[in-house]
């Protein structure tokens, strides 16, 4: 009884899951996913039902906001500001201030030794470093 009120409740907000087309329509599935996590219990349908809404939320906002890949210099400056330091800071992992300076403004490449320590400094995979 109780599963049946959930399922007509999900259907007369959502529908036949379908692609979604509209923000409207992403909005209503990501409340109904959001709905769905919250429980204690999911019946099999219910986590079928949730693993649908997931991939279609997916798939509309990666085409609906696409995000591109950042350089190594936007991670670097990124991880900069996000840390609240300046390119003095990084100067004994670059050798000097000049040269962060230059790698900063491309016009020296990140080597071995910086993608190294800066992994270090910040935690960080050394993949974000590389260029895609």
């Amino acid at each position: 009884m109780i599963a049946t009120a959930i399922k007509r409740d999900l259907s007369s907000r959502i529908g036949l899951p379908k692609v979604i087309t509209s923000e409207a329509q992403n909005e209503r599935y990501t409340a109904a996913l959001l709905d769905l996590e919250r429980r204690d219990f999911l019946t099999a349908d219910e986590k079928n039902l949730a693993e649908v809404l997931t991939l279609l939320i997916e798939a509309y906002e990666a085409r609906r906001y696409p995000i591109r890949d950042a350089s190594p210099i936007e991670v670097l400056r990124t991880l900069i500001e996000a840390n609240d330091l300046r390119q003095k800071d990084l100067a004994s992992i670059f050798g000097s201030e000049s040269v962060v300076s230059e790698v900063l403004s491309g016009k020296r490449p990140l080597n071995k030794h910086h993608i190294e320590n800066l992994s270090r400094r910040f935690k960080v995979s050394p993949e974000l470093f590389f260029e895609i």
